[in-house]
């Protein structure tokens, strides 16, 4: 009778430490993905805000503007600074939330917009004012300039200066406006606007207002779609301008002596 082999096998891992193991594995994949879906949606987001600043920035022609922090500084001659970065961001957000939230008309709509002294924000008339009217009765506008007033306290350096512009088209107010001329409505409409700021916390020495009639069209007045982008009024932004002390000491009236 043949004798039994006894091989000696080699000993294994525990069937436990097989389990604890394909365990660790599958925790791992599940934070990897965790991982990898907050980031695409990171980045989901940030092109979301970047298309609609762009969206909301579209100048006549079709050509869109996309409001960003280094743009706004080195396009601008306003201190460079986070505070300022942060305020323009906050106004091109609740700019999208307003036309997100309210009923969109098929007039222009408010932007926000880069200029040679800083930025601004673009207030289409048919959006805030009733026709000959200087009176801000529409609620979602009303919060919404409340909304700026917020954002303005809160985020605008102290050194920053606003100004608030009056614009109209060429018609003249209706018989039955309070106001003579185009001048007037425009002075009243920035007025408007600027006491509403005022009476929601800005600081009355950061604000003053302006008005150009009909005098700075941004479109032509031939068509109602062209008059209707002329009515507006803009809320800009800009740096205190810094005299220059030489060119205080000499005076128009000290060259008129010489």
């Amino acid at each position: 009778m043949a004798k039994k082999c006894k091989c000696e096998c080699p000993e294994c891992m525990p069937e436990w430490l097989a389990t604890f193991g394909d365990l660790m594995s599958l925790l791992l994949c599940f934070f990897v993905l965790l991982l990898s879906m907050s980031t695409m949606d990171a980045k989901k987001v940030k092109e979301a805000i970047g298309s609609l600043a762009g969206a909301l920035s579209v100048l006549e022609g079709g050509t869109q503007t996309e409001i960003s922090r280094n743009r706004i500084q080195q396009a601008t001659p306003i201190e460079r600074n986070e505070e300022t970065a942060q305020t323009v961001n906050k106004l091109s957000q609740a700019i999208a939330e307003f036309k997100q939230f309210t009923a969109g008309g098929k007039g222009p709509a408010i932007t926000l917009e880069e200029g040679e002294e800083g930025f601004f924000i673009r207030l289409p008339a048919d959006i805030t004012f009733k026709s000959g009217s200087a009176q801000i009765t529409n609620e979602d506008s009303l919060l919404f300039l409340k909304r700026i007033a917020l954002i303005i306290k809160e985020y605008l350096p102290k050194n920053i200066e606003i100004q608030v512009k009056g614009f109209t088209d060429n018609v003249p107010p209706p018989p039955t406006s309070p106001y003579a001329d185009n001048w007037e409505l425009s002075a009243a409409r920035a007025l408007s606007v600027l006491k509403i700021l005022i009476k929601d916390g800005v600081n009355p020495k950061q604000l003053s207002a302006a008005a150009y009639g009909e005098y700075h069209p941004i479109a032509a007045n031939a068509t109602p779609q062209g008059r209707a982008k002329n009515r507006r009024v803009e809320i800009w932004f800009f740096s205190k301008k810094k005299q220059n002390q030489s060119k205080i000491e000499k005076s128009v009236l000290d060259k008129v002596k010489k």
